[in-house]
């Protein structure tokens, strides 16, 4: 099977102006993340997909595989899937692999791709058990609940399910909480029929581009992972992150 992983890096950012290139430690995160999607052990290649010449030129600096984009994609799947019809079409699965997680785990990696051997998976992805009280309130922190085939039911902002009876400081002790890990498997097929999808009511309202492939009738396959990783959202967060090393 031919597993193809896919950086998205855009240049622009609202919140954090030119994200892929910033310092860590003497590299560029978009370095960072490239070489540690290298580590996986099942992907067979893997390429940065940017609407930007200078992150482009930066890639090409260090090594790494780089095609470009248009930049009017509203979202990292988009990216994807023009990445891929340049790139590799005849890739079998499309990994969507998020450009601001500098230390994301190539085991992460390895186990959604895993999810594959089941020839019925059309898309899949990762969660995380929610341990935090910040976390779980937090609506920058995705959360997600499953059926009993570890098939997404729906995704939310909100802290999903709704504990009734208890006191919000009481929830994490009284039910099991999943984060979601935000990254992305998708059959190459699939990922072309995900890009023609318009936008939906409920992705709208939660601004998550999932709850459209749920609307949509797509099946979400979620394997749960204790591996971390840590998103580089804004300037504050990689000041943490600095004082963390």
């Amino acid at each position: 099977m031919k597993i193809i992983g896919i950086i998205p890096a855009r240049y622009a950012s609202t919140r954090f102006p030119a994200k892929p290139l910033i310092d860590i430690a003497g590299k560029s995160m978009i370095q960072r993340v490239f070489e540690q999607a290298k580590k996986s052990s099942c992907l067979t290649d893997v390429v940065v997909a940017t609407d930007n010449i200078r992150i482009e030129e930066h890639v090409k600096m260090f090594g790494g595989n780089v095609v470009m984009t248009k930049e009017s994609h509203q979202s990292g799947t988009d990216r994807c899937y023009e990445a891929i019809q340049s790139y590799d079409p005849s890739a079998d699965v499309v990994i969507n692999i998020q450009g601001d997680e500098p230390f994301i785990q190539p085991g992460q990696i390895d186990l959604v791709a895993s999810c594959f051997s089941q020839e019925s998976t059309q898309i899949a992805t990762l969660v995380h058990l929610l341990t935090s009280k910040d976390d779980l309130f937090n609506p920058s922190v995705p959360k997600v609940i499953m059926n009993k085939a570890n098939e997404a039911i729906y995704f939310s902002r909100h802290a999903i399910p709704y504990v009734r009876g208890k006191n919000e400081s009481e929830w994490l002790s009284s039910q099991v909480f999943y984060k979601h890990i935000g990254i992305y498997a998708y059959r190459t097929k699939v990922l072309a029929e995900l890009t023609a999808l318009k936008q939906s009511s409920l992705e709208l309202a939660e601004s998550l581009e999932q709850l459209r492939w749920l609307e949509n009738g797509y099946k979400i396959k979620v394997e749960l992972t204790d591996l971390e990783s840590v998103a580089i959202d804004t300037p504050e967060d990689l000041k943490k992150l600095i004082k963390f090393l």
